[in-house]
């Protein structure tokens, strides 16, 4: 979440990805949302933590991940973060759209 432009409101970042889903016939079964939370950094990122936990775990009860933008998936300082979790996902089968 940024509270520096609106538009990244997790409230707003749902709405556009509820449409999204709804135009290619997705369905959306959960909603992981650190509201308030840094994109800096994991820490604090209880739902990514979660995510990521799910989907290691075979948990994940889902083919694809849908995020606002890339930025809002995490602002990490190492690049490479941001690509390992997604990595994490799509070694699961599960695509980040």
């Amino acid at each position: 979440m940024s509270t520096d432009h609106q538009r990244y409101s997790t409230e707003n970042q749902a709405g556009v990805i509820r449409n999204y889903a709804a135009a290619r016939g997705i369905e959306i079964v959960r909603t992981y949302a650190d509201e308030g939370k840094s994109g800096l950094r994991l820490d604090g990122r209880d739902a990514l933590k979660r995510l990521i936990d799910d989907v290691q775990n075979g948990r994940a009860d889902f083919q694809t991940v849908l995020v606002y933008d890339i930025s809002r998936w995490g602002r990490f300082q190492d690049a490479d973060e941001s690509a390992y979790y997604e990595y994490i996902c799509k070694r699961a089968g599960i695509t980040v759209q």
